[in-house]
């Protein structure tokens, strides 16, 4: 049976990932999770699959917890916690789906610890991608994408040669703006971003989907997991979210991984590799009722993430981490509703553009890259 810790188990993807667990007990079992707030939530978790170890990041919802919980479970707190609960629990695999840059660290720390880690922060790989790799190549540990995009990259790559590939691409549904002028862009709201046409998730990746950073950031994490130049890796508009990424050979032949969007079967294949296991409830497409798949190329005036996001990766160092802090502090600021729609794109691109790139060979570095770029973008707002 394997052990599976989840970081993030009260968002979208831990919670799917539980249900994944309830479904595959025999195969899976949950050692410990952790989350922010929600210790109401998580104290639901802990009774319903015999959780004894658990870490709160906010200090009050810890507390309220433990005194919930009393000794039926050690809880931690803090983000010192959460690599203490990594001292306290040696998982077969960590799912790590904290949102943004705090997936960096206890990443890192798993690592270290030899867990594998099913990932689903992007940013883990976007701001520290050189050390994550490095580190997971020296404790020889697995890294299996949970992303449904990466996923299916890794899907298609089983079994292939280096030399055989020539290109990936990524899919991208558009998200909800993608026929919208990019005239009327000024005028998005946030309740219209938070709609997106076919997949349910957390506000800031949704935002994301709407202004497309997440495919920006998806491009610099796909760089560091399959080892490709980023001229080898393309964006790919397609709607209808059923094909969900492909790979490009040299003989010009194309595989690629189709499936309803559900991210449960990313999340469970990500646990049960190299196995296949059936997902309760998942629909097969509908060939018959499936007429069409329609793709288009992603308009650079509308979305200008996906080129600050190339620049970025292709200059390496500190820029990658600086795109991903501006982007989620711009974002941040968008749903509280202290700047437009389109001042998330003019933000990130200023932090790029002043920054003063230096090499993300340490913790520390990215550390300080990620802190000057929210402070940059503070100032802006």
């Amino acid at each position: 049976m394997k052990r599976i810790m989840i970081l993030g188990s009260t968002g979208s993807i831990g919670r799917q990932a539980l249900s994944v667990i309830a479904a595959h007990e025999q195969q899976f079992s949950v050692c410990a999770v952790a989350a922010h707030t929600h210790w109401q939530e998580v104290a639901t978790q802990i009774r319903q699959y015999h959780i004894r170890f658990a870490c709160m990041t906010n200090a009050a919802a810890a507390a309220a917890l433990q005194q919930e919980m009393g000794r039926q479970c050690t809880v931690f707190f803090g983000t010192a916690g959460m690599l203490q609960l990594m001292d306290a629990v040696q998982a077969d695999m960590v799912l790590t789906s904290l949102v943004g840059a705090a997936g960096i660290e206890p990443t890192l720390y798993a690592i270290q610890k030899g867990m594998d880690i099913a990932l689903a922060n992007k940013e883990t790989l976007v701001a520290a991608g050189e050390l994550v790799m490095q580190a997971a190549k020296d404790k020889g540990v697995h890294i299996v994408p949970v992303d449904s995009e990466h996923g299916a990259i890794f899907q298609c790559l089983q079994g292939r040669r280096a030399e055989e590939v020539d290109s990936l691409l990524i899919t991208a549904s558009g998200g909800p703006h993608f026929h919208r002028p990019v005239s009327e862009f000024s005028k998005i709201t946030v309740e219209e971003c938070l709609t997106h046409p076919t997949w349910h998730m957390g506000k800031k990746i949704t935002v994301d989907s709407a202004t497309m950073f997440n495919k920006g950031l998806e491009v610099i994490e796909a760089h560091w997991l399959f080892h490709l130049p980023f001229d080898q890796i393309e964006v790919v508009i397609q709607p209808q979210s059923i094909i969900h990424s492909m790979v490009q050979f040299v003989d010009s032949s194309v595989l690629a991984q189709l499936g309803m969007p559900d991210m449960r079967l990313p999340i469970q294949y990500a646990f049960s590799y190299p196995a296949r296991f059936p997902v309760s409830g998942a629909k097969k497409i509908s060939w018959k009722e499936l007429r069409h798949l329609d793709f288009f190329a992603p308009c650079p005036e509308k979305f200008p993430s996906l080129p600050l996001a190339y620049e970025a990766g292709k200059a390496g160092g500190t820029l990658p981490a600086v795109l991903n802090a501006a982007n989620e502090e711009a974002v941040y600021a968008f749903l509280r509703k202290e700047i437009s729609f389109t001042r998330i794109f003019s933000l990130v691109a200023a932090a790029v553009d002043a920054h003063h790139v230096q090499p993300a060979t340490s913790l520390a570095a990215v550390r300080e890259a990620d802190r000057w770029a929210r402070a940059y973008v503070h100032d802006k707002l």
